[in-house]
């Protein structure tokens, strides 16, 4: 009796060993599909679209118009400052606030932030090339009743299930490589809010240089017109002047007063303005008051195909047109039948007894492969692939306009740097003539031979003059750090992750 026994307990074995076997000899059967497979991919390989690029700028000026001081031709050691461009007007205080951006700023760290979270994603979509585990252990107690000694039951079980995808058409592959490039433009976006802030606190910076200028300049009118109010009231004194000439002067004085506290308005929202950009509270910046000292300095300007490398807005939209076109191949392999070993795939341990759960003789599997393909969808994929086309089409067009886009801000910078510096010599000459034209008329005056009006329309056409040339030394300024912002900053695409950088998490 206990050799039958045994006979049919080796038996029982015997075929749990076999159906075993056959069970593992056929993964690496399966695996091996898989992997010969694997390299069959299907949907367009990306290939970046022509973009229009100008061989010349239309606002660059000749070779020999020395005049032009602004801008010259890049030369290769010309990437010094290419990190932090705003070290090109050699301004201590600037370079502090420029720092506190990348630090501080809150739309920057968002962006920052945004990154980090695209970064994310890809190691999610990562995830789906391998097989997911999972176990839901179970202990499950039961009764047999209607028998004279009803007998109870623990059922102990610890299945593991596993399932996979095989990606034998290239979608999940798609799906990361979609997934990076998401991350690359995010990297992007990032670079452009932070050359964005950085440009506007510069701007910023530069126009609270120009109230500074223009404050000084009315703090010395304002002097000048008291020392004319004085003359007038000694001339009066003496009989000389008339009591309209003094009321004349008396009345310029007290509106450059009240002109020159207006000042203190737009200088203190300049400063709040920046504060805020450098992710300070108002209330904890304060700038020290000086007006501009130098005129904007040489900006190296490349041939203008090289702005579609340099500008992280253009690499924004490139990016997003390598996305798009992962999901037309996204698409296009939803067309092919799907590889999968779930759910019917397993592992696991069961039995009656707590002690014996983990041993071999109670352990239990299942293997299922599954291959799946959709026979019927009104036409929803079809309906899917056009509109990954229609998507793609859009980020082309989006890409063209961005480029178009910044060619025109460099046309209009350099046009801005060219027009305003023949303006600003037309304008140094007309205050020199306002000069000479007052110090004419105050010597008249004293001499007796024209009226205190005379005096007073020159000194409005002086201050007229000078405010008008510091106003145009701000614009200037500004328009050279929108040349250099609309030049990218320095930045180029070589600072941009790869897709293996992101997809490894780097």
């Amino acid at each position: 009796m206990a050799n039958g026994k045994e006979q049919m307990a080796n038996g029982f074995m015997n075929q749990r060993r076999t159906a075993l076997l056959a069970a593992y000899c056929l993964l690496p059967s399966a695996f091996c599909l898989l992997l010969f497979s694997s390299a069959c991919m299907v949907g367009p390989k990306y290939q970046r679209p022509p973009a229009p690029a100008p061989p010349a700028y239309k606002e660059s000026p000749p070779a020999d118009w020395k005049e032009m001081q602004n801008w010259k031709q890049a030369q290769p050691n010309d990437s010094a400052k290419r990190g932090k461009w705003w070290e090109i007007y050699n301004d201590p205080e600037l370079n502090a606030l420029e720092e506190e951006v990348s630090i501080s700023n809150q739309n920057v760290l968002a962006a920052e932030a945004q990154y980090r979270e695209a970064k994310f994603a890809v190691l999610i979509a990562r995830s789906n090339l391998y097989p997911t585990v999972s176990a839901a252990p179970s202990i499950v107690g039961s009764r047999i009743t209607g028998t004279n000694n009803g007998n109870a039951y623990t059922t102990y079980e610890l299945p593991v299930d596993v399932s996979y995808q095989a990606d034998i058409w290239g979608s999940i592959r798609r799906s990361i490589q979609a997934s990076a490039e998401a991350a690359q433009a995010s990297d992007a976006q990032l670079e452009n809010a932070r050359l964005s802030y950085q440009a506007e606190l510069a701007q910023d910076y530069f126009e609270l240089r120009g109230t500074d200028g223009e404050k000084e300049l009315l703090e010395a009118t304002v002097k000048s017109y008291q020392d004319y109010l004085n003359l007038t009231q000694d001339r009066f004194n003496s009989g000389v002047a008339s009591g309209s000439d003094v009321a004349q002067a008396q009345t310029q004085l007290e509106t450059a007063r009240a002109q020159l506290i207006d000042y203190d308005v737009a200088r203190a929202q300049y400063e709040h303005a920046i504060a805020v950009l450098t992710g300070k509270a108002p209330a904890e910046l304060s700038i020290s008051s000086g007006a501009i000292k130098i005129t904007p300095p040489p900006v190296p300007v490349q041939l203008p195909s090289t702005l579609l490398e340099r500008r992280p807005d253009i690499a924004n939209a490139e990016r997003q047109m390598a996305q798009a076109n992962e999901q037309i191949g996204i698409a296009k392999a939803a067309y092919y039948p799907t590889l999968s070993l779930a759910p019917e795939t397993g592992v696991g341990f069961g039995g009656t007894s707590f002690l014996h759960w983990l041993s071999w003789p109670s352990r239990l599997w299942s293997v299922g492969p599954e291959v799946a393909e959709t026979l019927f969808d009104a036409s929803k994929r079809r309906a899917t692939l056009n509109q990954s086309l229609a998507a793609y089409d859009a980020t082309v067009a989006n890409y063209r306009q961005t480029v178009l886009t910044a060619f025109q801000q460099v046309e209009d910078s350099l046009a801005a740097l060219r027009v305003l510096e023949h303006e600003a010599q037309a304008e140094n000459q007309a205050v020199k003539a306002a000069q000479n034209s007052l110090d004419i008329s105050t010597y008249q005056y004293k001499a007796g031979t024209v009226n205190y009006l005379t005096v007073i329309t020159e000194q409005a056409i002086l201050l007229q003059d000078q405010e008008q040339a510091v106003s145009i030394l701000t614009r200037r300024m500004s328009a050279s750090v929108l040349l250099i912002e609309a030049l990218g900053g320095g930045w180029d695409v070589s600072k941009l992750p790869t897709v293996h950088e992101v997809a490894q998490g780097k």
